[in-house]
């Protein structure tokens, strides 16, 4: 749960038995139109995380995924519910009840580099903080009968660099990353959260903050 090099060979062994990647983008649900609030980390674009993830999108580059912007990179939390669905009433009880449950400002760290299905990406440890946040926000989501998409036990931390726009051979994909595994990790404080409103332009992710909840 804790140990970086554990996790990241997990990871990495997790990828390695995929054999295509798919389009990110080919995702049910998802309409210019749509709207929808989730909970996430955001991370500045003038950190050393963002700093770090575009060397490693220069060295991915031949890949012609759709690198992240640095004002872009996130750790996605969870998915609270379309702009339709949730009313701004709803959000205000929600980010009340949020703050009072949580507490405690953390640090984790980057792991160069692995994939998914769908994107090249961070690893990220330690795990526990962040199934802690996560488990307090499921609570306090159902608390105000707004439960969140997953559940704390599927979730799977990372940060992702770039997004598969096309159906690729994964073992091209692992050949590109693996010689970043080898760089330093990167450490990053978490000490907010953001609640926000997701849109999709072309093929990235915007977002407008709604509010976000100090972690002290």
């Amino acid at each position: 749960m804790d140990d970086s090099k554990v996790i990241a060979a997990h990871d990495w062994a997790a990828f390695d038995r995929v054999q295509e990647m798919s389009n990110h983008w080919d995702r049910p649900g998802w309409t210019p139109t749509t709207r929808a609030y989730y909970w996430m980390l955001i991370f500045p674009a003038d950190s050393a995380l963002a700093e770090h993830a575009r060397y490693c999108q220069d060295k991915i580059r031949n890949l012609n995924f759709d690198s992240i912007d640095g004002d872009g990179l996130h750790l996605t939390l969870g998915r609270i519910g379309t702009i339709d669905d949730v009313s701004l009433k709803q959000l205000d009880t929600l980010l009340a009840t949020s703050a009072g449950m949580l507490t405690g400002r953390f640090r984790l760290q980057a792991v160069p580099m692995t994939a998914s299905r769908g994107a090249v990406r961070y690893s990220v440890a330690p795990w526990t903080p962040v199934l802690d946040l996560h488990s307090k926000l499921s609570a306090a989501a159902t608390q105000c009968q707004l439960p969140l998409r997953k559940p704390t036990a599927v979730l799977r931390p990372h940060i992702g660099i770039a997004y598969c726009n096309r159906p690729t051979d994964a073992r091209i994909v692992r050949e590109a990353i693996r010689p970043l595994r080898d760089m330093d990790s990167v450490s990053v404080l978490v000490d907010h959260l953001h609640l926000v409103e997701m849109r999709r332009e072309d093929r990235t992710y915007r977002w407008r903050v709604i509010d976000q909840v100090n972690l002290t």
